[in-house]
């Protein structure tokens, strides 16, 4: 293979880079090459190179709500949060998929612009957001997106409207079709600064209250059950506090898995595993995971 570090000498590429150094579990092996880019251009160049090398090619965010495997990501990686700018003109606010969707509700408040306010504490870039149709508190991404800059496998650029993206729970066409997300534009509605603040600060602190923030984890592990709280069904079955390794169920709350000593991806995965099992004997209920499982995991 090819150094691709000499081929792209405008684009920062790491070889063999530990991606635990970027993943919220603070797990993961390392990626064969893994490149920062800095405009869609550089994304382009590096989409046309996979695809004409017949790399394989795994593009992650904040990575927030993912689980990297051990054994490390084959080929590519490209890691977009230096795409990252947020413009607001009018009511609508378009950021970058690299930009955070914190940071992207923080500008919305400030342009007094209502709506984003369910996504105040959501640690994932934009570009996750769109691909998992991410949300909480009631509100989710599809509600407030109108348009969506997508890049297709073959290179070519499209943009897609909120009913091409095919949201639903947890899902978006961008899981089918292995678009990259470049910008996403949400149409709010005007509001006032000290309101939408005083949501979006609620909205915090009730996460704070509830969440295990303080240690490193993947976010909510599992999607709802349809007629169930995960959460609730985890709780009690007992497995609060559950450990393998160095990853346990959160004694906090109950749907989300943390890293309490040096956990790796091969101990989330089997506490995800035991949890599924348990909950399935006890209650008939099938925990499909919402967190993403990608890279070897030996």
């Amino acid at each position: 293979m090819a150094n691709l570090m000499n081929e792209f000498p405008d684009i920062e590429i790491k070889q063999d880079e530990p991606l635990m150094k970027y993943t919220y579990t603070k797990t993961g092996g390392p990626a064969d090459w893994l490149a920062f880019p800095e405009t869609v251009n550089q994304v382009k160049e590096l989409v046309d190179y996979v695809r004409e090398h017949k790399m394989g090619l795994t593009v992650l965010g904040n990575a927030s709500n993912l689980i990297v495997g051990d054994g490390g990501v084959d080929d590519l990686t490209i890691i977009l949060t230096r795409l990252n700018k947020i413009e607001v003109h009018d009511n609508k606010v378009t950021a970058q998929a690299g930009a955070s969707y914190i940071a992207t509700t923080e500008a919305a408040r400030d342009n007094e612009l209502s709506g984003l306010e369910f996504a105040a504490g959501i640690p994932g870039s934009i570009g996750g957001a769109i691909f998992m149709n991410a949300g909480a508190y009631g509100g989710e991404t599809k509600n407030v997106v109108s348009e969506v800059t997508v890049m297709l496998p073959d290179g070519t650029i499209k943009q897609l409207t909120n009913e091409e993206l095919d949201f639903g729970y947890r899902h978006s066409s961008i899981q089918d079709n292995n678009g990259i997300v470049l910008d996403a534009t949400f149409t709010l509605e005007p509001g006032k600064y000290d309101d939408i603040k005083a949501r979006m600060d609620e909205l915090n602190e009730r996460r704070e209250a509830k969440q295990p923030l303080d240690l490193p984890s993947c976010g909510s592990v599992f999607k709802r059950p349809e007629g169930y709280y995960a959460g609730k069904l985890i709780h009690d079955a007992g497995l609060q506090g559950y450990t393998s390794g160095g990853a346990q169920v959160s004694i906090k709350h109950a749907g989300f898995i943390v890293n309490i000593d040096h956990g790796t991806a091969a101990d989330y995965v089997n506490v995800i595993h035991h949890v599924q099992k348990t909950v399935k004997e006890k209650f008939g209920v099938n925990l499909e995971t919402e967190v993403r499982i990608i890279g070897r995991q030996d």
